[in-house]
């Protein structure tokens, strides 16, 4: 009797992820919101910019790196977001609206879809990489190139970029 009590006591902690969903979830609204309101700040400062005439040095540098570290700040929200719903579904219960939407053909919901702990893994870390690629080209813009060495070591990280975004792309498929 005492080992049914316990095993149903134990059995009941896994509810204290709960914490981690609900500020998974919060962590990800906040994100979203302050991507867009850089991608708003930057759209203001583009309109204030053009419409008065002028063009700093760097405008085009400037815009393009506020849109990116939006982007990057998305994708961030995106992870957070998929490890809320990835934890929930491995230790809460499967989400019905989901799988009601997995019926219908014309949702994607499968993105959101998580049946272990290796495929949570899988898909936050294809969300890491794709937010260190876009810091990177945000990095990237602001860099000057006084030598062709480091023209080199530009490309060359390119290339590695790409071949590592190409194995990425073939990890869980299967032929």
């Amino acid at each position: 009797m005492i080992e049914k009590i316990f095993e149903g006591s134990l059995w009941q902690t896994r509810f204290i992820v709960i914490l981690a969903v609900i500020f998974g979830l919060v962590g990800s609204v906040v994100l979203f919101i302050v991507a867009s309101m850089d991608i708003y700040g930057v759209a203001v400062y583009a309109f204030e910019t053009i419409t008065t005439g002028a063009h700093p040095e760097h405008f085009h540098e400037d815009i393009v790196a506020g849109i990116i570290g939006a982007v990057d700040l998305y994708l961030i929200a995106v992870v957070m977001l998929i490890f809320s719903f990835g934890i929930y579904e491995l230790f809460i219960s499967k989400i019905d609206a989901a799988e009601e939407a997995g019926k219908d053909e014309d949702h994607g919901s499968t993105i959101l879809a998580i049946h272990s702990l290796d495929q949570l893994k899988d898909k936050i870390a294809k969300v890491i990489v794709m937010v260190l690629v876009v810091s990177f080209f945000q990095k990237v813009l602001h860099t000057t190139f006084a030598t062709p060495l480091e023209m080199l070591y530009f490309a060359l990280s390119i290339t590695a970029l790409a071949v590592g975004l190409y194995f990425l792309s073939k990890v869980g498929h299967h032929h």
